[in-house]
């Protein structure tokens, strides 16, 4: 697993500060003196740091960006990194400080000067996950990331204060590795064996393959992966930190660990990006593996279908009729139309099964959300107000950008079906729309329910203030933070 930059919190203390090696970042007030400890290391660097908050430069940063200061004359150090943040920061400000710090994080690791300031575990989460890289495949140059150290005042207190974001640190990154690895290394079993080992954590995980399945009746989602010589499955995993009898809040991943689109065959430019297909389950388990290392004091089920879309003999075709396990029967127009097959039988069994007080399913479902949204915002879909508030609230204060799309029974008109109950796609007209009405078709009204099309957001084209360029994790935060806010608040 590629984990989070490590982070410890010490003393301030000088002398440590400047035999420090690797990096240096110190935290300046854009509008205030410098520190004690500050105004010493300046002293030590004979003035540089005024020199350069003096400077143009300098006065050109917004709030969380830095400047460095190469080879800094009396230290150790080989730079010297000043991150511009006032006292009075914003959460997302101090996460864009440490994330500026973790940008530039190399082997040598680094030690940050934060002293009194209030955000210094805001700022060491930003680093933590911006200091991530996913290098597992690169033989000839594997960069290394060193460790970080953050000088404080009170090192037990801002200790105390960051260990719950370092839950959600490993759980975003393990979000990101799941969605970066190559589909030959994470097949459905893979998958499953790495959820599997989370019941060291506490969790309860339970694997239901084929066998299983067919017995319940998913056919939906079997009909998806029967082209594909890896198992379908689905994982439950079980995480009981409330009160005991109490009905779980349930969350679903779209798990489809690659998508060729079957015999309805995607064109080849891209194609190899549908390895992040299974971004919603990737959420989904990074979501669990949060609440059980924080020890969350919820009861919270995660389950994930975990299919493989190909083309084969055997595969799918369009035009077939299947049985999904609520007992609606489904005409397959389009075999590219998968996702939304596994969650209809997942949502259906969740709802069977654990009577959820809530459910959120997750999907990298339809491109036509990043259409209407671009990669800066996850459609937001549901049949409840009250929560669906709730989510928007809590994806805001982590600054996960969500938005909430229409539903209606007037599109359920371009999914009817001639011979089936209802059909798999109603074309390109509303096309993430028409996907939340078929998936809504399988939540019992008295579930409250959200649905989130993630495919603009689980892997932007490029960089983003908390992520480099890859799987960002999106979701992770947001879902914890809905977790403390409506379960254990």
């Amino acid at each position: 697993m590629s984990a989070p930059v490590a982070v410890t919190f010490t003393a301030t203390d000088f002398d440590a500060l400047t035999a420090a090696t690797g990096r240096i970042a110190v935290i300046l007030a854009p509008d205030a003196r410098p520190g004690t400890v500050a105004r010493r290391l300046d002293r030590q660097m004979k003035g540089a740091i005024t020199r350069a908050m003096e400077g143009k430069a300098w006065g050109k940063l917004k709030p969380g960006e830095a400047m460095d200061l190469g080879y800094p004359a009396g230290l150790q150090a080989e730079a010297v990194q000043l991150v511009k943040l006032a006292r009075r920061a914003s959460v997302a400000e101090a996460r864009k400080a440490g994330a500026a710090i973790g940008k530039a994080l190399g082997e040598g690791g680094v030690t940050v000067l934060a002293a009194n300031h209030p955000r210094a575990a805001e700022i060491a989460l930003g680093l933590a996950l911006r200091g991530y890289e996913f290098a597992e495949y690169r033989t000839a140059e594997k960069p290394a990331k060193g460790a970080a150290v953050v000088m404080v005042d009170k090192p037990e207190d801002a200790g105390a204060a960051f260990a719950p974001m370092a839950a959600v640190a490993e759980g975003v990154c393990f979000t990101r590795d799941l969605v970066n690895e190559p589909a030959n290394v994470l097949t459905t079993s893979d998958f499953a064996d790495r959820l599997a080992a989370m019941k060291k954590l506490g969790l309860a995980v339970e694997v239901l393959e084929e066998k299983d399945l067919e017995k319940l009746g998913m056919r939906a989602l079997l009909g998806v992966g029967q082209g594909s010589e890896s198992p379908s499955k689905v994982v439950v995993m079980q995480w009981n930190g409330g009160r005991k009898g109490e009905a779980p809040f349930a969350l679903v991943g779209k798990g489809v660990v690659f998508d060729t689109g079957g015999i309805s065959i995607k064109p080849a430019l891209g194609m190899e990006e549908m390895t992040m297909d299974m971004g919603g389950a990737g959420v989904v388990a990074g979501v669990m593996r949060t609440l059980a290392l924080r020890k969350a004091k919820a009861n919270v089920v995660g389950l994930v279908g975990l299919v493989e879309n190909m083309p084969d003999g055997k595969a799918q075709r369009p035009g077939d009729i299947v049985k999904s396990m609520k007992g609606d029967t489904i005409e397959v127009i389009n075999t590219d139309a998968e996702g939304r097959l596994v969650l209809a039988d997942v949502l259906w069994y969740a709802q069977e099964r654990f009577k959820p007080t809530g459910m959120i399913n997750l999907a990298t479902l339809t491109g036509a959300i990043i259409i209407g949204l671009g990669h800066e915002n996850a459609g937001v879909f549901s049949n409840d107000d009250k929560l669906c508030a709730a989510f928007l609230k809590a994806a805001d204060a982590e600054g996960e950008g969500a938005w909430r799309m229409p539903m209606g029974p007037a599109y359920d008109e371009l999914i009817k079906s001639r011979l089936a109950d209802i059909k798999n796609t109603g074309g390109r007209p509303a096309g993430s729309i028409t996907a939340a009405q078929f998936l809504r078709r399988f939540v019992k009204d008295e579930t409250p329910w959200c649905h989130l099309d993630i495919a603009g957001v689980a892997l932007p084209p490029k960089e983003t203030v908390l992520a480099p360029k890859g799987a960002s994790g999106w979701g992770v935060m947001a879902l914890d933070r809905l977790v403390r806010d409506m379960l254990e608040g």
